[in-house]
């Protein structure tokens, strides 16, 4: 590398976490050599061994040495890449840097916590003052950035507030590249939405995120009116790994968001959504590590927090918000104000996202669009091209013997012509581990012992209709009320029915009827996305009184039902 040719004022203090292992260990080889020489009378055969040891000029090596006297003796000074100064340099006149050093400790690092522009002002007063020439925004601001950042929040916000910030070790994370690790987190949006077809009240959403702590940018998000699970965990994932602009294009937005592709390390709470074995086995499928914040240290995952807290500060903007709390609400009438459905309230965060990637972010000094392009320049995190199959490997998981008939779960059958190999050595198999998507169980997806591939198995009795899990438990409950013993299929297929149109009817009037009619039509009239089928579906159901083949049933696109 020419490094004389290279201007780059990004690498300091916390834009150290930035540099690659192999940049970061050839200073401190540098260091290593240049130190010593440094201290030392700077002999002819001294410098020549030196640029002999590190392959560079004898020039250079005077460069190297005047960079760690001026340095004070860091190892980052030597990192390549680095400038000697001028426009958009690192280097100021040491009674300068003093004073900058000085003001930040006294001004910037307090509860009161000044603004730049505030910190700059009183640099500017102290140089003149002192006769000093004046540092540059841009100089301070760098400054700035190259601080610790669990001194800088301990500063301006306390201990407490740094804790996020402070491994086991009492170590900051040196997140240094894109996708290493995310943080995801569910939070109830402070809003009241209204249904689609009545526009009326159906209460508040639950919104999940994902933020890659190295930029800071919203990686991924999903907006469900089921609370928080490990489908929710699921969803958000598939939004993560997943080129965004078909999902963009089919909400109408005209913006770009191109984070996407798989990470390294999931860092989450220990809710139980977030310890589920559905979660657990995606993410050993894929090579995602999982990692939990530490018990008893609430505010560890204070990065994911903030941004959450962010959103919500700006949903408070829109009608219908609910506010943080009662007191902050006053007598504003939430339900009243509320104009917004599910997929508008989307399609304003999919624009509050795209802005949010494009303001400067205050503990990283850049924007998290600038911070995210400059990582994959770097190197590109692996995508995946089909969010449907990828979420199979995160739906929740059960296990079932197979039966002489197919499965029985929750006293639903399933069968299909494909399942009769295994049928016939049934008595030599342990449980089969199954795969199934809360939002619809018309279809399971059942791990082939063999080679590791799902084979989708539909209701045995195509003509029943798809339902949700909510749905089929609320009609085992109605069942059981009624005093059913036993609770045999067709049965239960027609309470829920029942209960469906007992819900149309009460749609208009029942604010609790509304939000289940809204939950079914997500579950049910979501835009279709190809499933990756992991074999040729060519066989016919055991029952005669279905006009569908088996063939056109596993065919069915499966379907997305929460849209991101």
């Amino acid at each position: 590398m020419d490094e004389e040719t290279v201007k780059d004022d990004r690498v300091s203090g916390r834009g150290l976490l930035t540099v690659p292992n192999e940049v970061w260990a050839l200073a401190v080889e540098r260091a290593a050599i240049i130190g010593p020489l440094a201290e030392s009378s700077m002999g002819g055969y001294a410098v020549e061994a030196a640029a002999e040891q590190l392959g560079v000029s004898r020039g250079r090596v005077y460069f190297l040495v005047r960079l760690w006297r001026d340095g004070q003796g860091a190892v980052s000074d030597l990192v390549p890449g680095r400038s000697s100064g001028g426009r958009g340099g690192a280097r100021l006149p040491v009674e300068v840097e003093t004073v900058v050093r000085e003001v930040i400790r006294k001004h910037y690092l307090t509860r009161q916590r000044k603004s730049m522009a505030a910190v700059h002002r009183e640099i500017i007063r102290v140089c003149r003052l002192r006769g000093l020439p004046v540092p540059s925004r841009n100089a301070v601001r760098r400054r700035i950035a190259a601080l610790d950042p669990r001194t800088e929040t301990v500063g301006r916000e306390g201990r407490e507030a740094a804790r996020p910030l402070q491994s086991a070790g009492g170590e900051v994370p040196a997140i240094v590249e894109v996708l290493e690790q995310v943080q995801i987190d569910h939070t109830v949006v402070d809003l009241i939405v209204v249904d689609e077809q009545h526009r009326l009240p159906i209460g508040r959403p639950y919104v999940t995120v994902a933020i890659d702590v190295r930029s800071r940018s919203i990686v991924g998000l999903v907006i469900t009116l089921e609370a928080p699970s490990a489908l929710s965990v699921g969803l958000c994932l598939a939004h993560m790994v997943t080129d965004k602009r078909a999902s963009l294009e089919r909400l109408g937005v005209d913006v770009t968001w191109p984070m996407a592709g798989k990470p390294r390390e999931l860092y989450l709470d220990n809710a139980s959504e977030f310890k589920s074995e559905a979660l657990r086995r995606g993410c050993e499928e894929h090579g995602i590590k999982l990692n939990y914040r530490p018990p008893g240290r609430p505010h560890y995952g204070g990065i994911i927090e903030r941004v959450i807290g962010t959103l919500m500060e700006m949903v408070h903007e829109l009608p219908g918000t609910t506010f943080s709390n009662p007191a902050q609400r006053g007598s504003y009438d939430s339900d009243a104000r509320a104009v917004l459905t599910v997929d508008e309230l989307e399609k304003w965060l999919t624009l509050a996202v795209s802005s949010y990637h494009g303001q400067v972010h205050g503990t990283t000094g850049h924007t998290p669009l600038a911070l995210w392009t400059a990582g994959i320049e770097e190197q590109s995190p692996p995508m995946v091209t089909d969010a449907a199959a990828f979420l199979v490997d995160f739906l929740p998981v059960v296990r079932r013997k197979l039966t002489r008939t197919g499965f029985v779960i929750d006293h639903v059958h399933y069968f299909r012509n494909a399942l009769k190999p295994w049928i016939a050595r049934r008595s030599q198999m342990e449980r089969f581990v199954i795969r199934r998507d809360p939002r619809d169980i018309s279809r399971i997806w059942v791990l082939d012992p063999d080679d590791g591939s799902y084979l989708p198995v539909p209701y045995r009795t195509l003509s029943y209709p798809a339902v949700s899990v909510w749905e089929h438990r609320a009609a085992l409950e109605r069942l059981r009320a009624e005093g059913r013993a036993q609770v045999d299929e067709d049965a239960l297929f027609r309470m829920v029915e029942q209960m469906r149109t007992i819900t149309e009817t009460a749609s208009s009037t029942t604010r609790k009827a509304r939000r289940n009619a809204e939950r079914r039509k997500r579950s049910g009239t979501a835009a279709e996305t190809e499933l990756l089928m992991t074999r040729p579906p060519d066989d016919l159901p055991p029952d005669g009184d279905n006009n569908r083949t088996d063939t056109e049933q596993s065919m069915t696109p499966f379907e997305v039902i929460e849209q991101w």
